[in-house]
C-alpha cells in the first residue's frame, strides 16, 4: 500500500517526503503472460511498475500470508459514472438531482446476489473472509490459495534495497462473477506493515518565524537589504488571517458565512489538541467563536503505522485545515474524519465514511502521492468513491501538490494525485498580495525561487537563485481529458504527453506560497520540552484546498443551500467570466519581477544558532506557467466577488 503525504509548508524545507508505493488493479480486456484465460476476467495492471524482470528474486514463500480487499463494482458501474457526469453537469436535465445514501446503495450498490458470489469464489480457492461492508472483502490467505484465487504467481522483488511481493502477472477473476469484482488491493506488500499503535505521539517540535513581518503585503520594506530587480523588496508577510483572505477572495461585504453548510476534512490521525487550538486562535484573530458542536471529529477504534507516517507531523495538517476553513466560512459546521494511518487503505477508509453517512457537502483533503506511484487498483478504488460522492451532491476538494512538475523532487515530471482523479477538483495555488485595509492586490502563481544573502551583506547570491516549491500542476498520464475541460484547456497542455488529450491539472486555485501564506496556531514542543500554544506562518497547496472548500461552503448558502457537489463542470462554464481573478506570473507587466525578503530562525525555533536572510522571487514554477487563461499552475484562476454572486443567480 502507498504512503500518502501532507502538504504542509512552513519553513525552509518542506515537511520530509515518505517513501511512496503502490499497487493496481482496473478492469481490462482478457490478457495474461502466460497466454490467454478462458472464462476469467482479467484485473489488469495488478503488477507494479518496480516488478521488474530484472528485480524478480523468486517465487514467494509458500508460507507466506497475503492479506487483501477484494473492492466491489456494485451493480451497475458505468450506470453510476455516468449519472455521476450528467448530476454534476449544469447543461444536463439531471443536474442536481441527488440521490441519498439509501438511494444510491439501492441503486447501485452491490446485490447480496453478488457478494454472495464472491465470498463463495474466494472460499472455495482456499482465502479466508476477514471483514466485509457495501464496498469491499478483507481477505487472507497463504501464497497457495492467494495464487489459485487470482490465477497468478507470486514472486519476491528488490526495491530500493528491500524486497516485496508482487503478483509476476496481472491477476484475474472467474468470469461467472459477473463485473462483481472492481479492483484487488494488497497482492504485493509494499511497505512491510508497521506495528499497530493503539495511542498517537505528543506534539512535533516548535516551528516559529522570526521576522521582521509585513503585516499586510508591502506594509513593510527592507530597505536595510540590498535591492533586486531594481528596488528593495517587502518583508514577507506575518501570516494573512481570515478577514483577509474573506476579502481577498470576495466574501466581505456578501453576509455570507457557509451557514447551514457542512465541510469535512481529512487527514491521517487526529491532533489531540485540535479543539482547544481552533478555538484559542478563532479568539485571538478576529474569527467567528466556534458554537457548541460546530467542529466534531469522526475518528477509527485505533491506529496503525505511526512511525511510517510521521503521526505527529499531520497535526499541523489537521490544524491548519480547519483554522482556514472556519476563517473562510465561520458559521459552516467542519467535521474532521481521521485516518487510521496514512495508507491508502483507511484514507479510502475515512472517504467512504463521508458518502455512507453523507457526513458533509465539502471534503478538503491536503495530502497525496505522485501520478508514478498510483497504480490502477488504488486509483479504481478512489474513483468509485469519487463518483458515489458526486451523485449523493458531495464535492472532494485535493491540493495539486507543492513541487511544480515534480522534476526536482522525483526526476520525472509528473502531476499528483488523487488530484489527477477527473473525479476531483485539483486545487493549485497563488503567491497572494493582500493590501492596505484588506484590499485585493494581485496574485501570481505559485512557484519560489531563493537567493540567500551573501556573506558581505551586499547582495543576494546567485539571484534568482533554485527553484524550492511551487504549486502542483501539469498533464496527467493516467486519465484522458474529462468532458468539462474541452474547449477551455490548451492542447499544448492536454496533448503534452502525445496525439491524445489528457486530464490537465489543476481545476482552480488560492494563495498557497508560504511566503505570503496563512496564520496558523497549534500546540507544539517547546524547545524546553513543554507543550504549548503557539503561531507561525504556514502555506503549500495545504493552505489552497481548505480555503477554497470554505469558498464553496459560502457558494453553496449563496445558492440557497443547495449542494453544489461535484464542481468541475460547473466551475469550467464559468470560465473567462468574472467569476474568477486571472492569475498570471507577472501582475503588474511582464517586465516586473516579485519578491520578498525572508529572515528565519536557522533551526527553525529560536535565535541560538542564528537567522537566515533570503529573497523569495514568486511567479516562478518550475517549468510551470501562470498565463492568461487556463494553465497549469492556476486552473481557470481564483475566486472573486463575481463568483459567489454568480451561485445566488442559479
Amino acid at each position: 500500500m502507498r504512503i500518502a503525504r501532507p502538504r504542509t509548508r512552513a519553513g525552509i524545507a518542506a515537511a520530509a517526503t515518505l517513501p511512496l508505493l503502490a499497487g493496481a488493479i482496473a478492469m481490462g480486456v482478457p490478457a495474461h503472460a502466460d497466454g490467454p484465460q478462458h472464462g476469467r476476467q482479467v484485473l489488469k495492471t495488478t503488477k507494479p511498475k518496480w516488478a521488474t524482470t530484472k528485480a524478480d528474486r523468486g517465487s514467494t514463500a509458500s508460507s507466506a500470508k497475503v492479506t487483501a480487499r477484494v473492492y466491489l463494482a456494485g451493480r451497475d458501474a458505468s450506470g453510476l459514472a455516468a449519472y455521476a457526469r450528467s448530476v454534476s453537469d449544469p447543461g444536463s436535465a439531471s443536474y442536481r438531482k441527488y440521490l441519498s445514501p439509501e438511494q444510491a446503495r439501492a441503486r447501485y450498490g452491490p446485490t447480496k446476489a453478488q457478494k454472495a458470489a464472491v465470498t463463495a469464489w474466494l472460499k472455495s480457492s482456499g482465502m479466508k473472509v476477514t471483514g466485509a461492508n457495501e464496498h469491499y472483502l478483507s481477505v487472507s490467505g497463504d501464497t497457495a490459495a492467494t495464487e489459485k484465487a487470482f490465477a497468478t504467481r507470486l514472486h519476491d522483488y528488490t526495491k530500493n534495497g528491500r524486497t516485496y511481493r508482487a503478483p509476476q502477472t496481472a491477476a484475474s477473476v472467474p468470469s461467472s462473477l459477473h463485473g462483481a469484482v472492481l479492483t484487488v488491493v494488497g497482492l504485493d506488500n509494499a511497505p512491510k506493515l508497521a506495528k499497530h499503535d493503539e495511542e498517537l505521539p505528543p506534539p512535533g517540535p516548535v516551528f516559529r518565524n522570526s521576522g521582521p513581518f509585513s503585516g499586510y503585503y508591502g506594509s513593510k520594506t527592507a530597505t536595510g537589504l540590498p535591492k533586486a530587480y531594481g528596488k528593495h523588496v517587502p518583508y514577507a508577510v506575518k501570516g494573512y488571517t481570515g478577514k483577509q483572505l474573506r476579502a481577498a477572495y470576495g466574501a466581505t461585504g456578501s453576509g455570507l458565512t457557509g451557514k447551514g453548510v457542512t465541510v469535512a476534512i481529512t487527514d491521517a490521525y487526529a491532533s489531540p489538541s485540535i479543539a482547544e487550538d481552533a478555538s484559542r486562535y478563532a479568539k485571538r484573530n478576529g474569527d467567528k467563536a466556534y458554537r457548541t458542536g460546530q467542529l466534531s471529529q469522526v475518528l477509527p477504534d485505533d491506529y496503525n503505522h505511526t512511525k511510517d507516517c510521521d503521526a505527529a507531523g499531520w497535526y499541523g495538517e489537521e490544524t491548519l485545515d480547519v483554522e482556514a476553513v472556519h476563517a473562510l466560512a465561520p458559521a459552516a459546521d467542519i467535521t474532521y474524519v481521521g485516518g487510521a494511518s496514512c495508507q491508502d487503505a483507511d484514507l479510502l477508509d475515512s472517504l467512504t465514511k463521508i458518502v455512507d453517512r453523507r457526513l458533509a457537502d465539502v471534503v478538503s483533503n491536503s495530502w497525496g502521492d505522485v501520478e508514478e506511484n498510483e497504480t490502477p487498483d488504488v486509483a479504481a478504488a478512489y474513483d468509485h468513491v469519487f463518483q458515489l460522492g458526486a451523485i449523493e451532491g458531495i464535492g472532494f476538494y485535493f491540493s495539486s501538490g507543492d513541487d511544480g512538475d515534480n522534476v526536482a523532487s522525483t526526476g520525472t515530471k509528473q502531476v499528483d494525485t488523487p488530484a489527477n482523479s477527473p473525479w476531483v477538483t485539483a486545487v493549485g495555488g497563488t503567491s497572494l498580495a493582500v493590501g492596505k485595509g484588506n484590499s485585493y492586490k494581485f496574485e501570481t502563481g505559485w512557484g519560489t525561487d531563493q537567493a540567500p544573502l551573501s556573506k558581505n551583506g551586499k547582495s543576494w547570491k546567485g539571484l534568482p537563485g533554485p527553484f524550492t516549491s511551487g504549486a502542483g500542476g501539469g498533464t496527467s498520464k493516467s486519465y484522458d481529458q474529462p468532458f468539462y475541460q474541452r474547449g477551455v484547456v490548451p492542447d499544448a497542455l492536454a496533448k503534452a504527453n502525445g496525439p491524445t488529450r489528457q486530464r490537465v491539472l489543476p481545476d482552480v486555485a488560492a494563495v498557497a506560497d508560504p511566503n505570503t501564506g496563512f496564520l496558523v496556531g497549534q500546540t507544539q514542543q517547546q524547545t524546553d520540552g513543554s507543550d504549548k500554544y503557539s503561531e507561525y506562518r504556514i502555506g503549500g497547496t495545504s493552505l489552497a484546498a481548505p480555503v477554497i472548500a470554505g469558498v464553496q461552503a459560502l457558494a453553496q448558502q449563496a445558492g440557497h443551500g443547495r449542494p453544489i457537489g461535484f464542481a468541475n463542470p460547473a466551475l469550467y462554464a464559468r470560465f473567462g467570466t468574472k467569476a474568477y481573478h486571472d492569475v498570471t506570473d507577472h501582475p503588474l507587466g511582464p517586465t516586473t519581477e516579485l519578491a520578498v525578503a525572508r529572515v528565519d530562525f536557522a533551526n527553525g525555533a529560536d535565535d541560538s544558532e542564528g537567522l537566515s536572510t533570503t529573497l523569495r522571487t514568486l511567479g516562478k514554477d518550475s517549468s510551470l506557467k501562470a498565463v492568461r487563461g487556463y494553465d497549469d499552475v492556476t486552473g481557470v484562476g481564483s475566486p472573486t466577488a463575481g463568483y459567489l454572486k454568480s451561485f445566488k443567480r442559479h
